[in-house]
């Protein structure tokens, strides 16, 4: 909530009052225009549907995430659920009784202020991959990148992109809960699917003729929601949320659990320091 001032005269005098004007819910409405960053190009899909951009150095592809068109049932303080961006208690009270928790400041406080300007936020297609060179990539067809503890997942992820138009950042709980609420929103998925199970919909043990193991990104269409592959099940993704023992917090499942026990809405709490096979990460754009 921002605060002017207003100048009045009474009676001869100068009176300052005062004005609270609420803006902290206020997002463009131009989120059916997604922008394109320099260096970018549309690939494929609609603002509603996956709306695709490309790197052309690379062949990175990242999805808009049209936060403008969802509910305000989000929270960003962890109590009040009335925001457009924000985390999501989808799991019972689970959210609340771990006290998980995410500072609104630095980054996630840019990115605010960029979803409300531009209306969304562009997350990765596919989880993040290593290139031949060595470099953070979001393409298809590829290994995730696993093995990676929370710390260096989230210094590699800031290096996909730092320019003057773009910068990128590992992945906050508000924005994989905008993400989810989005898929519900445009009823990809149900909220059982996301809540209770996420079997049909992901790379689990327990899923119809799951190698039992991580697979390579974009393997299958059936993993597939608004053009974004593999969210849940393969492999879990680093999050900058956390818990109040300040472990780190992993989210989607991944295919060492069943998609009932470890759905994609479900959060596991890992050491930061903690290197899986099974845990990989997505990066986020905050566009300036």
């Amino acid at each position: 909530m921002k605060r002017y001032e207003k100048f009045v005269f009474e009676a001869g005098k100068l009176i300052i009052r005062a004005l609270n004007i609420a803006t902290a819910n206020v997002y463009s409405t131009n989120y059916v225009n997604p922008p394109i960053p320099e260096g970018y190009k549309h690939v494929c899909g609609e603002w509603n549907n996956g709306f695709v951009i490309e790197r052309c150095s690379d062949g990175s592809q990242f999805v808009w995430i049209p936060v403008g068109s969802l509910d305000s049932n989000g929270t960003l303080d962890g109590e009040h659920f009335s925001k457009k961006f924000g985390r999501r208690n989808y799991m019972n009270n689970e959210f609340s009784d771990d006290e998980f928790n995410e500072a609104l400041n630095d980054e996630l406080l840019e990115q605010l202020e960029s979803v409300k300007k531009y209306g969304g936020f562009y997350i990765s297609r596919y989880n993040i991959s290593k290139s031949s060179e060595g470099k953070p990539q979001s393409v298809k067809g590829v290994m995730p990148w696993v093995n990676i503890n929370f710390d260096d997942a989230k210094k590699v992820a800031s290096t996909i992109e730092d320019n003057e138009a773009v910068k990128s950042h590992l992945t906050f709980g508000a924005e994989y809960d905008s993400v989810l609420e989005w898929f519900i929103k445009t009823e990809v998925k149900t909220l059982a699917e996301i809540a209770e199970d996420s079997t049909e919909w992901g790379n689990h043990w327990n899923t119809e003729n799951s190698p039992k193991k991580g697979v390579e990104t974009g393997t299958r269409e059936e993993w597939c929601a608004n053009n974004i592959y593999d969210f849940a099940g393969n492999v879990g993704e680093w999050t900058q949320e956390q818990n109040e023992s300040s472990y780190c917090v992993v989210r989607g499942g991944n295919f060492f659990n069943d998609g009932c026990s470890c759905p994609v809405a479900c959060r596991v709490c890992n050491r930061p320091d903690g290197k899986y096979c099974f845990t990989g990460f997505r990066a986020t754009l905050y566009i300036k």
